[in-house]
């Protein structure tokens, strides 16, 4: 059995993530379930593990070394799997958040995963660090030196972070760029989220662009699989984009909401903020090739099972 320590462990990706290995692993889950969202999401999305045997949840800040270090000590953790962040591009006028949680507890998870000798770490970035490019899909080759938000550009430095630990003190790290994922347990404050209760609440969507903005959205579980995948790829350093393979306009994206959702959605049109991308796409040759990575949702079948969540679940 295998000691998984996940940071942003209660998180959509996180607990998604522990559904799928806490049957044959133990988990260590740490998360400071902070207010970027309603702390009692969190609460819900890990409320099934926490009589698991398997299960040890920390409520604690990534960036609090000490703690970090006697968790490391008192677990013994195998593979770390580093998903805490803090989230969202839109935000300007919070520099130090994105840059203590994405740079520093991301240094911070480093220095202790060196000094207790972890067998891997597997860390979160995003489709974000491409910056605006248009009309070509994303290859993990391409320049990342265009960032258009503080979350990019702390992202790419976490990316940057992870190649020179794992030059200087040979750790093997593996970077994931994820793609717009989606699915149950979603984020409130993403697209297709938003978009679904305001349809439901007859409220207009607020829409920046003319809806002709496109992104690669990606279904939770493929996501996941292409985690699992890297757990037992052999390598010192690598960088994988993980998405569908597939672009989608808003405009159709909002039209599968308002079908499975059989209500007419009201459209509020909003200048472009500076910090959003026309467009994602990722190329995801590399991972199909070398992890056997192999996304099978399409969006009209993750739209309907989204919906589905939604209706049947409460809290959000």
């Amino acid at each position: 059995m295998q000691t998984y320590l996940i940071t942003g462990g209660a998180g959509f990706i996180g607990a998604n993530l522990i559904a799928k290995l806490i049957p044959n692993n133990r988990i260590i889950c740490i998360d400071n379930f902070n207010n970027y969202y309603n702390p009692e999401i969190k609460e819900n999305n890990i409320k099934k593990f926490i009589n698991n045997k398997n299960f040890k949840l920390y409520r604690e800040d990534i960036c609090n070394l000490e703690k970090i270090d006697t968790i490391f000590k008192e677990n013994k953790p195998d593979y770390i799997i580093h998903l805490a962040a803090k989230a969202g591009v839109r935000d300007t006028s919070s520099p130090h958040l994105y840059a203590n949680t994405n740079i520093t507890g991301t240094i911070k998870i480093l220095e202790t995963a060196k000094k207790y000798n972890i067998k891997k770490i597997i860390a979160a970035s995003s489709s974000s660090v491409y910056g605006n490019k248009s009309g070509e899909k994303f290859t993990e080759d391409m320049k990342t030196d265009r960032p258009v938000s503080i979350y990019a550009a702390t992202k790419i430095a976490s990316e940057n972070l992870c190649y020179a630990y794992s030059h200087l003190f040979n750790l093997k790290i593996i970077c994931l760029r994820f793609f717009t994922v989606y699915g149950p347990m979603q984020r409130p404050d993403m697209a297709i989220h938003k978009f679904t209760k305001c349809i439901s609440e007859n409220q207009p969507l607020q829409i920046f662009g003319d809806g002709e903005t496109a992104r690669d959205y990606t279904y939770i579980d493929d996501i996941i699989e292409g985690i699992i995948k890297c757990i037992d790829y052999d390598t010192d350093f690598e960088i994988f984009n993980l998405g569908s393979g597939n672009v989608v306009k808003l405009n159709y994206l909002i039209k599968l909401l308002s079908e499975k959702m059989n209500k007419n959605a009201k459209i509020t049109y909003n200048p472009l903020p500076k910090t959003d991308v026309l467009y994602t796409a990722s190329d995801i040759s590399k991972a199909r090739k070398l992890l056997g990575y192999n996304p099978e949702t399409q969006i009209e079948q993750g739209i309907e099972k989204f919906v589905n969540w939604f209706n049947n679940e409460k809290i959000y």
